[in-house]
């Protein structure tokens, strides 16, 4: 290949391209990469002998009744068939690899996968454009993470418990030990202190330097507000489906950077007690013709009508947006009031605990967009994103009010004022509740389809609200065990 660009998605690579990248760089492995319902990636490797210009077209095969969410025993043959826009040398492996994310195929109808939610990614895309509504979505999430020294957890019948630790947690601070030197953020102190107490930068620095080898532009990275760990590394925005793919990356480089170092990274939305967790802030905005639809100079925060039905969209259906947006039970104990969580359904230029708050650090109509801040890291960003647009999408559609935006500080208003600000669900089960009663809007297009979100309801009920309501929480023997 002739550019850097044209090996990691900003191009139009061929097959053609992508096998003379492999002659180039002797690699000696091909990494096929694709995502399960849930959000996990998953991959198996071929020799990169195999890799030829008709397995582009016919795919390779799986057994699709062992990832989760995909198909059943009777009908588990898969295809996975590469898409060349993606490839790039992989920075984690010892052994020459190449590589690149797949989507998933039906072997007998050579059809996508209605379940892949890379395709659901692709339709919305394609729904956007087909509407006339705008030609592009473009997408900026901020991730954050935890990176720990190291965990331990068990649950079985006579016992369950959780232990994390970090050098750099506040909680060590006591620790008899010579290697005690003292420099730990304190409790939801740790934006943005320095080296020594920011004990990560080098390991951060790491893993941007990666993620731009393999062409993921990186706006910044820091250290986070809880203690031990957290941090934050900002990826300039792309059009959607790309992005989600980006988030992939993003979260198996860190992964395998911290193993390295002999640490352990987490996505996992609220690891800490009583210190702020970890969220997915989506940064989103529409462009047709060259032209940013969320501008308007003379419009509140310089957001243009279609910016404001957009936000309406968000906030009519974040109860059943958070069915994929915050998709965890663990999601709960950080969309809670007082740790900067945005629990209010409101909107707002500058008060951080509204769903959708408006970013005002550029007067540049380029950078005019829309912050949605309920999601987290531990959702699937294919369909994620692909729900958050069509509920945008529904609200321009149907002109959809927003209301009045809130800029005043939550926790100050009179309680009379305070009971008409409506908060999200405050668990996975009304979230999921919520799905069920409002999916029309995912529907349209063919984007998501019933037996997808009944999918997701039908795994999500079974495998985690039900598995986590029957087991006794270490916290309840402080409170009961003495009755």
């Amino acid at each position: 290949m002739k550019s850097k660009s044209k090996l990691v998605g900003n191009g139009k690579a061929s097959p053609q391209e992508v096998i003379a990248l492999c002659k180039e760089k002797g690699l000696k492995m091909v990494d096929m990469k694709f995502t399960d319902l849930p959000g996990s990636l998953q991959h198996f490797s071929i020799p990169v002998e195999e890799l030829t210009e008709e397995l582009f077209v016919e795919g390779s095969g799986f057994d699709g009744s062992s990832i989760r969410g995909f198909q059943d025993i009777h009908e588990s043959d898969m295809l996975l068939v590469p898409d060349p826009e993606t490839a790039f040398v992989d920075p984690v492996y010892s052994v020459p690899t190449l590589s690149i994310m797949c989507n998933v195929v039906d072997p007998v109808t050579m059809q996508f996968y209605s379940r892949d939610p890379r395709y659901v990614a692709q339709k919305a895309e394609s729904f956007l454009k087909s509407s006339r509504i705008a030609e592009t979505s473009y997408w900026g999430p901020e991730l954050e993470f935890f990176i720990f020294d190291s965990i331990r957890f068990d649950q079985n019948q006579h016992s369950g418990y959780y232990f994390l630790d970090s050098a750099e947690g506040v909680w060590n601070s006591g620790k008899n030990d010579d290697r005690n030197l003292g420099h730990r953020p304190r409790y939801k102190e740790g934006y943005f202190p320095v080296p020594p107490t920011d004990a990560l930068q080098d390991l951060r620095s790491e893993v941007v330097m990666k993620l731009e080898q393999v062409g993921i532009k990186i706006e910044k990275h820091h250290h986070e507000v809880a203690t031990a760990g957290q941090g934050e590394i900002d990826m300039r925005f792309t059009t959607l489906t790309r992005m989600a793919d980006n988030v992939m990356h993003y979260k198996y480089i860190l992964k395998n950077v911290a193993k390295e170092h002999g640490m352990t990274a987490t996505f996992m939305p609220k690891p800490l007690f009583m210190d702020n967790g970890s969220g997915m802030h989506t940064h989103q905005s529409l462009w047709k013709n060259s032209t940013n639809l969320f501008y308007d100079p003379e419009g509140y925060a310089g957001l243009s009508q279609e910016a404001l039905y957009y936000v309406g969209g968000l906030l009519k259906h974040s109860p059943a947006l958070l069915a994929f947006c915050a998709p965890t039970t663990n999601s709960y104990r950080r969309l809670v009031p007082g740790y900067e969580a945005p629990v209010n359904l409101a909107y707002s230029q500058r008060n951080r605990s509204a769903c959708v708050r408006i970013p005002m650090y550029s007067p540049s109509p380029k950078a005019k967009r829309l912050e949605y801040r309920c999601p987290d890291p531990s959702s699937n960003p294919y369909l994620a994103f692909a729900a958050m647009l069509m509920a945008g999408v529904d609200g321009i559609v149907n002109k959809i009010d927003p209301g009045d935006p809130l800029d005043e500080d939550i926790y100050k208003l009179p309680k009379e004022e305070m009971s008409r600000v409506k908060t999200v669900p405050g668990s996975l089960e009304e979230v999921l509740n919520a799905l069920e009663g409002d999916c029309d809007f995912l529907l349209r297009g063919g984007v998501f389809t019933l037996d997808l979100v009944e999918s997701w309801l039908d795994y999500k009920r079974k495998k985690e609200v039900d598995e986590v309501r029957i087991r006794p929480h270490p916290y309840e023997f402080c409170l009961y065990y003495d009755i």
